[in-house]
């Protein structure tokens, strides 16, 4: 990638401020996930909701994911309006938090919830996309950039859970739909960076995408090994409680691997390594995480390995969006998006419904499990090297 001093289309005045916003919607579109994803349940559970509902309403936006997403990604595209979705999405997950505070009844907290999460979960990929647009027009690092949502989401599950403290577990719903808020009107910040002349084109080639190898084997393997860590996500806190850690103990593992991760983030404009090269390094760190986690390690040593979360995720995340910037065009990027986030919440859809029969039968045996599959994603991306090496934007004649 360009550095700041070879642009010269746009000032590195532009530049730095289209890098400060957008790093900011991301501080805040990750906050508002670190209020959401400890404590939603909580605030389900405090108003009265019971377990059967619980899991309902939480099933959703894994639902939304690979229905309304793909729907809304290709509506921005095609209507060129990228800025103006992420708009229209903020304000929209929003009010719907706010009115979802508003209500106790299951079936009414369920409608709303379904209606907002069709608005909010498009809002990472067609953030990623128009992102990577600005990392293509004033030749940025996307690592940077996404580093401080990373930040925030720490910050996020921090403040809510200080708060719970202070609080009735009742009123936690007011703090998500406050970091909603703010993220809202930081979207109002974000430059405009759609181009009519892209606009005529949008629509010329979109379907090719999916006739694209070198596109399926980026999604695919980005699904794999993302999606490897949805039975950690899950069984990992659970492990560990039974194997005698604290909470506090817990928690420090945990923000061990994003402090790792925001750290990966930060060093990636060094990286000179090809982005596939870096993926397939990914799927065999990860590979390697999941199968040292199989065993009954010590804290010292546990601790340690919850570093290579900078590897399994964070170097997942920089070296996909590397090969997205050369494989798909521009005026597809929001389309792109949103095939990769489907793929990925069917992938990890799938994973999370398996992992909890297999945790069930095999407990910490199932990290082999997933270590084979985090594998198989770096399989996938090194078959398809020499299309993700030397055919960039393929999809932009239809090949």
């Amino acid at each position: 990638m360009q550095s700041e001093s070879q642009i010269p289309t746009a000032s590195q005045d532009v530049s730095r401020r289209f890098a400060t916003r957008v790093a900011l919607f991301y501080g805040t579109l990750f906050g508002m996930t670190g209020t959401h994803l400890p404590f939603f349940t909580v605030w389900l559970r405090a108003v009265g909701i019971d377990a059967f509902w619980i899991g309902l309403i939480t099933a959703v936006p894994a639902v939304t994911r690979f229905t309304a997403l793909p729907l809304v990604t290709g509506l921005a595209e095609r209507r060129q309006a990228l800025r103006g979705a992420i708009v229209v999405t903020a304000f929209g997950t929003a009010l719907g938090f706010f009115l979802l505070g508003t209500q106790h009844l299951p079936v009414l907290v369920f409608m709303i919830y379904a209606l907002t999460c069709c608005l909010w979960t498009p809002m990472v990929p067609l953030t990623d996309a128009y992102a990577l647009r600005g990392v293509k027009r004033y030749g940025l690092n996307y690592g940077p950039l996404r580093l401080w949502g990373s930040a925030a989401f720490v910050l996020g599950a921090l403040v809510c859970g200080m708060m719970l403290d202070l609080m009735a577990a009742k009123n936690l719903i007011w703090i998500i739909a406050g970091s909603a808020a703010l993220g809202a009107l930081a979207s109002l910040a974000l430059p405009p960076l759609d181009d009519s002349r892209m606009a005529r084109s949008g629509s010329a080639g979109a379907g090719a995408l999916l006739r694209d190898r070198g596109f399926l084997a980026v999604i695919v393997a980005s699904a794999l090994i993302q999606g490897s860590h949805a039975a950690y996500y899950i069984f990992a806190s659970i492990a560990w409680q039974q194997a005698g850690f604290g909470g506090l103990t817990i928690a420090t593992l945990w923000v061990l691997g994003v402090i790792a991760e925001i750290v990966l983030f930060a060093l990636s404009p060094r990286f000179t390594v090809p982005p596939w090269k870096l993926v397939v390094i990914a799927a065999l760190s990860a590979a390697a995480r999941w199968a040292i986690m199989a065993q009954d390690l010590p804290l010292a040593v546990l601790a340690v390995v919850q570093l290579a979360h900078a590897l399994s995720f964070g170097l997942t995340q920089v070296g996909i969006m590397g090969l997205l910037l050369h494989q798909v065009p521009s005026h597809m990027m929001a389309r792109g998006q949103g095939y990769l986030t489907a793929c990925g919440g069917i992938v990890a859809g799938l994973a999370s419904v398996a992992s909890g029969t297999i945790y069930e039968s095999w407990g910490q045996g199932i990290y082999y499990v997933i270590a084979a599959m985090a594998a198989s994603g770096g399989l996938v991306v090194w078959l398809a090297r020499q299309c993700l090496a030397h055919q960039p934007h393929k999809a932009a004649s239809g090949g």
